[in-house]
């Protein structure tokens, strides 16, 4: 390798640079990442019948359901309402994550390198 940077870099970066770059990156991700474990994230179901909202660290922290939702004889709407409002939830708390993720790496597929 030749003196002050690797042959077909860009600009002449060279190690020290390209290290300075990484931890940067790093820093700029631990931050997105505590910030996104501290959101919330709410959806619905069943017309705003059942609304659950998770954590970005992916937990339960609310279900709420409204007393019309709940009818003894078909328990199993319910089940499926409260199941669809909390994995919608999640999706949500997931694609905020990613989305987040690819803004910082512009679009670079890491393989979960972070």
């Amino acid at each position: 390798m030749a003196k002050g940077g690797f042959r077909g870099m860009p600009g002449g970066m060279n190690q020290a640079a390209m290290m300075k770059q990484a931890q940067k990156m790093q820093q700029e991700m631990l931050r997105i990442q505590e910030e996104l474990e501290n959101k919330t994230y709410s959806s619905a179901s069943g017309g705003g019948m059942v609304t659950a909202t998770v954590s970005g660290k992916h937990q339960l922290l609310g279900l709420e359901i409204k007393p019309e939702a709940v009818d003894p004889d078909d328990v199993e709407m319910l089940q499926d309402m409260i199941i669809a409002a909390v994995n919608e939830a999640f999706r949500a708390a997931e694609a905020d994550s990613a989305n987040s993720m690819s803004r910082l790496t512009g679009g670079l597929n890491l393989g979960g390198l972070f």
